[in-house]
């Protein structure tokens, strides 16, 4: 089942002002077809230790409470 695109944004834009309280953004990329959302992180998530606690404990965590078909969240700038 195909995850529509605009839901995946309306809750990245529920989740971007907590990450911009931080000094950094989120960047909604694409949704793949085995259900995957790739995300870029910018500003001080890009660098930030934490970022990958941020994306599975709040991003991806959030976007699986909102739409269940979501397998994964990957952030296209981790190293």
């Amino acid at each position: 089942m195909a995850i529509d695109e605009a839901k995946v944004q309306e809750v990245i834009e529920t989740i971007r002002p907590m990450l911009q309280a931080d000094g950094g953004d989120i960047e909604y990329v694409e949704t793949t077809e085995d259900n995957v959302v790739r995300v870029r992180l910018q500003g001080a998530c890009a660098g930030c230790p934490g970022a990958r606690m941020t994306l599975q404990m709040g991003v991806e965590k959030r976007l699986k409470a909102e739409i269940p078909e979501v397998k994964r969240v990957e952030a296209l700038n981790f190293c």
